[in-house]
């Protein structure tokens, strides 16, 4: 029933409208009434579940946002991973080069200075 109407006065409502409309049209007065009330009624379902779609499509629409966001955060760490194991590769590589022994300057060189041998004449 409606909130803070009573039996007593919904008794007298119908007694009013009984007197009002008198009993030919009653019947047809309550029938629009209902028809009207059930049309609200389906407004009102209707309604409320645009408004659940509506904050179910925000929903998901944030969540769309978190997984793009976590894809990008997870391309930047892989980026960044793979750049630091570059880094690693050619700082081993210098390393390796700087440690290594040189070969000295005149190994490589053919020899080209004069032998002096016994027989010099």
């Amino acid at each position: 029933m409606l909130p803070g109407i009573g039996f007593s006065e919904l008794l007298l409502l119908g007694l009013a409208a009984l007197i009002i409309v008198g009993p030919k049209d009653l019947p047809m007065m309550m029938r629009r009434i209902g028809q009207f009330v059930g049309k609200g009624r389906a407004m009102a379902r209707e309604f409320q579940a645009a408004f659940e779609d509506i904050a179910r499509q925000s929903e998901l629409d944030e969540l769309r946002k978190e997984i793009e966001d976590l894809k990008r955060e997870n391309t930047m760490k892989e980026a960044q991973d793979d750049l630091a194991a570059f880094e690693a590769d050619v700082n081993s590589a210098v390393m390796e080069k700087t440690s290594a022994p040189e070969p000295e300057a005149g190994s490589d060189a053919p020899d080209t200075a004069p032998k002096t041998g016994g027989d010099a004449t």
